[in-house]
């Protein structure tokens, strides 16, 4: 079976799409509707089932992927990393939310880097949940960190850590907060109150609202910027309440930048993934930065 077939066949597996995987391989779309034609033939049995948009592997199609997918990954890594030159360091893709991977998994992947004969070079890359799992199905990372599990066959995701969130805002409005009545007995009010959020739709607030209170917030995004960080920044200058990771926030309610607003008796928690590629484990620079973000996540939570 040519190589050079499986290779487009997997690459829009991971795709979904004729037109996405032929930009990935550098190829026309009618170049790669032909191979994968082709590889149809010769096997006997159709591989996707074509919709309107993208394409729907059958069940011969997902078989043939899980099987090949990880063989045609590390032909890919000897090619790139090449038999000869011992000294060259492979390379690490790591995909996940800015914040957390710039606070907590970069911080611990760079004890890997460098010639030690194990080490490792590492690239970063930064986006949302389905972006990354998205990257990652399609062969641009060899980790990615989700804070949604992935489905199918193809991606792996094992449990990396909880963040728990908090309710905190800067000293002065600490006061005013609770000096409001409450909608509802314990509740803290949020009309005509600021607030500091990633999106309009207030995601952080309302899933802290919905899980501790039971209810949805009465209120509306005053700052909307798209980094936790700079969320983080705006409440300690007074701009409003913010819901934020513990971990991220931690320095600053030492510090009495923010306090608490809040104290639940279960506070919300949100799970991060860290998933592979299926099969990708047996690459050893992969496997050894795997293992060691789940060891090192047992001290972040």
């Amino acid at each position: 079976m040519d190589l050079a077939l499986l290779r487009t066949f997997v690459t829009v597996h991971r795709a979904g799409s004729f037109t996405r995987a032929a930009a990935l391989l550098g190829l026309s779309q009618p170049a790669v509707t032909s191979q994968i034609r082709t590889l149809e033939r010769q096997l006997g049995r159709p591989l996707f089932l074509r919709q309107a948009r993208g394409v729907t592997p059958t069940t011969m199609g997902d078989e043939l992927a899980h099987k090949a997918a990880p063989h045609l990954d590390a032909l890919v890594e000897i090619a790139e990393t090449g038999l000869d030159d011992e000294s060259s360091l492979r390379t690490l893709h790591l995909a996940g939310p800015p914040e957390f991977t710039a606070e907590r998994a970069l911080p611990a992947l760079t004890e890997l880097t460098g010639g030690d004969g194990q080490g490792f070079a590492l690239r970063a890359s930064f986006g949302t949940a389905e972006e990354a799992l998205e990257g990652l199905a399609a062969g641009h990372h060899d980790l990615a960190i989700s804070t949604a599990r992935p489905r199918g066959a193809l991606l792996t995701a094992t449990p990396l850590c909880d963040e728990e969130h908090v309710l905190v805002a800067a000293p002065l409005w600490n006061e005013r907060i609770h000096a409001g009545k409450p909608r509802r007995e314990g509740v803290p009010t949020l009309e005509n109150l600021p607030v500091v959020e990633v999106h309009e739709s207030l995601p952080f607030v309302s899933r802290y609202w919905a899980s501790v209170f039971d209810c949805h917030p009465a209120a509306s995004g005053t700052v909307v910027v798209p980094d936790l960080r700079a969320v983080l920044a705006c409440a300690s200058a007074g701009a409003g309440l913010a819901v934020l990771p513990r971990y991220l926030c931690a320095d600053a309610l030492e510090r009495g930048d923010v306090v608490t607003l809040h104290d639940p008796a279960v506070p919300p928690l949100r799970t991060y993934f860290l998933a592979v590629r299926t099969g990708t484990l047996a690459m050893p620079h992969i496997a050894r930065a795997h293992e060691w973000l789940l060891r090192t996540a047992g001290d972040w939570c």
